[in-house]
């Protein structure tokens, strides 16, 4: 069975295509089809009933531990002590909104834009990362007096009306903008090239010069920095200079989405965009900032923000409360006192080995692909051809979430196996991963 819907999402639960789910969990997804409406969507032929997490691991009702190896929210790991110590603390002091003093706030913004390279280091906090790109927009259009946006064929970048428009990922029912042009990912395993920074800038170009045409001023480029939606696309190295450069003499701002990417997950460096020797206009966060606490935001340039900050009112009810700052310094914090980024670094640099070693024995394996702990292994019917196989790769995802361990799956065919595990991971998670893949290539 293909991971993709008719609705257009991979890996989504379809009713009635498994009898194995428990009569209590059916008597669940009837509940919430009833209580939340029809929009929302689960995971997996079997959804997965979870009470509790840990470390990283998810429980269900009895007491079955499930290897998350997909979850970047929780990305230090469920429940972290140092952050629920941090949140239940702040909790009981105070917890208001921005238009009073707090030091909270301001200690998070130092703390957070120290970790960018100068000239970013200005702080606007929201809750959601779909928030944080649409404040991106709205700042975007603001400093070029365009309206026009680039993204990849496949990106994903929120759920507000405005966003939603240039999320692409969302489906054919998520209509684009008039004024969204997309460029092909830059796909190293697909694309015949030995440039792929230039390929990828000619499509730039490509898509500036048909915003032109139409009469359309451009507004910005935003990109995923490992292009997750898309298949997971860390290499070269510095493919995406060349394209940045081609957005700003067109008088265009780029953005680097870190939602993903950020805090550490490739092993590289703090932030996604520094592999590509890059500097944004602005950078949006979210998902990992909090652990799970709703925190997100964008680091901008001073003078990017300038005249819209003078002229626009920016408010946000929940958007650095006292308690999403402390969840965030204590991301840092754990961070760094840690050593996870290293950890993200070496770890996923043996996850990479395991899954190559992998990969040699198994033909149905076209490629194995990303950087430190965020990971694409394409799924095919042939190496020669490399044609997609997403029936495969939903078989994968879901014999091995029925081994209780949880991954999912990307890219525009659906076949691409999505393993990105909170960046506490260690070797021994790796092995215990690898025994439950090799477990079901054996079958």
């Amino acid at each position: 069975m293909s991971t993709l819907t008719s609705a257009g999402m991979v890996n989504a639960y379809v009713p009635g295509a498994s009898s194995r789910i428990p009569e209590e969990d059916r008597a669940m997804i009837e509940r919430r089809a009833a209580l939340l409406g029809p929009a929302y969507r689960l995971f997996y032929e079997e959804p997965v009933h979870l009470v509790r997490g840990e470390g990283v691991h998810l429980y269900d009702g009895d007491g079955n531990a499930y290897l998350d190896v997909y979850n970047n929210v929780a990305s230090l790991g469920h429940g972290h002590p140092a952050v629920v110590e941090a949140v239940s603390r702040q909790w009981a002091v105070l917890n208001t909104h921005t238009r009073y003093l707090h030091d909270a706030i301001l200690a998070y913004a130092e703390r957070l834009s120290a970790t960018f390279p100068a000239p970013l280091s200005q702080v606007m906090l929201t809750c959601t990362g779909s928030e944080a790109n649409d404040l991106a927009y709205r700042i975007a259009k603001h400093r070029t007096g365009g309206t026009g946006v680039i993204v990849t064929s496949l990106a994903y970048h929120g759920v507000t009306d405005a966003v939603s428009q240039f999320s692409p990922s969302l489906g054919a029912s998520v209509p684009l903008g008039a004024h969204v042009r997309t460029v092909p990912a830059p796909d190293l395993y697909r694309r015949n090239t030995d440039d792929l920074g230039r390929d990828f800038a000619d499509d730039v170009r490509a898509a500036l010069a048909d915003m032109r045409a139409s009469g359309i001023r451009p507004a910005m480029m935003i990109c995923d920095t490992i292009f997750s939606s898309d298949g997971v696309l860390a290499d070269p190295p510095g493919f995406l200079a060349e394209a940045v450069a081609v957005v700003r003499e067109a008088g265009a701002l780029f953005v680097a989405d870190e939602v993903q990417p950020g805090f550490g997950r490739t092993g590289d460096a703090m932030w996604g965009f520094e592999r590509h020797g890059i500097l944004p206009d602005m950078v949006s966060l979210g998902k990992p900032m909090g652990n799970g606490q709703p925190v997100a935001g964008l680091v901008l340039q001073p003078d990017v923000v300038a005249d819209f900050g003078a002229k626009v009112r920016y408010f946000n009810t929940y958007g650095g409360n006292p308690v999403s700052c402390a969840a965030g310094m204590a991301v840092l914090d754990v961070i760094a006192r840690e050593n996870l980024i290293q950890n993200a670094r070496n770890t996923g640099a043996y996850f990479l080995e395991r899954l190559r070693t992998f990969a040699e024995c198994y033909a149905a394996v076209g490629d194995v692909r990303g950087r430190g702990l965020f990971i694409g292994v394409e799924i095919v019917r042939d190496r020669a051809s490399k044609e997609p196989d997403a029936a495969l790769a939903g078989h994968l995802v879901n014999a091995l979430r029925r081994r209780r361990v949880l991954i999912s799956a990307s890219g525009p065919h659906a076949n691409i196996l999505k393993i990105r595990p909170p960046i506490v991971f260690s070797r021994e998670n790796v092995d215990t991963f690898m025994d439950a893949l090799e477990g079901v290539a054996a079958e």
